[in-house]
């Protein structure tokens, strides 16, 4: 399975920002729901390699966390929430996030693997994530503000998004170029996929 755990930056300075994050990713689908584990960390369990992507590109989006992916086996049976769960996923994302504390100015996400046999598509999905992870974090507010009407408005023309924004459908065409949206979407297939090969490639017998 895959452990999603992130530690907030900054936070003497921005204050506490969990609240907000577990509101943003309570609609996800999980194994073990996103929960505060310590301080200002936040943790999940996930099954599906693309919801993975999906939480990581979404939070990164935020430019406030530290992203630590773990792959690995989990002890089962599992327990209610992640605090109470353990297994080689839970060390390789403690790994992983504190790796990603050290990443400086670039994209603060790692991903590692529990057994050594998953390693390089672990290395592969993070090489990947980081890429995509600088397109999100680098997009202007304008067009974040295009892509978010086309999202909430699937199907809509991009005269249609014009409209609604008060701009021209230049600008709107303009402004969906120059946010990488097509590169976005094929960065988050490549990484679904490397990720779906680091969790067939890693022992998924129970730890014991």
């Amino acid at each position: 399975m895959f452990v999603l755990t992130m530690d907030q930056r900054g936070s003497r300075t921005h204050g506490d920002r969990v609240p907000r994050i577990l509101d943003m990713l309570s609609g996800f689908t999980t194994v073990l729901p996103f929960e505060r584990s310590v301080g200002d960390e936040v943790q999940g369990l996930l099954a599906d390699p693309g919801t993975v992507v999906e939480v990581a590109a979404r939070v990164l989006r935020e430019k406030d966390w530290y992203v630590g992916i773990g792959v690995g086996p989990v002890d089962l049976p599992l327990p209610q929430t992640p605090r109470e769960a353990s297994g080689g996923a839970f060390v390789a994302a403690r790994d992983a996030v504190e790796a990603a504390k050290k990443t400086g100015e670039r994209v603060p996400l790692r991903v590692r693997a529990a057994d050594p046999a998953a390693a390089e598509w672990a290395a592969a999905a993070e090489a990947v994530l980081v890429l995509l992870g600088d397109v999100v974090r680098n997009r202007s507010e304008a067009e974040w503000r295009v892509l978010d009407a086309q999202a909430a408005a699937a199907g809509a023309s991009q005269k249609d998004l014009a409209a609604k924004l008060g701009i021209t459908p230049q600008a709107v065409s303009k402004a969906i170029q120059r946010s990488g949206s097509q590169e976005e979407r094929n960065g988050r297939q490549a990484a679904a996929l490397l990720l779906r090969h680091a969790r067939l490639a890693t022992d998924v017998s129970p730890a014991r």
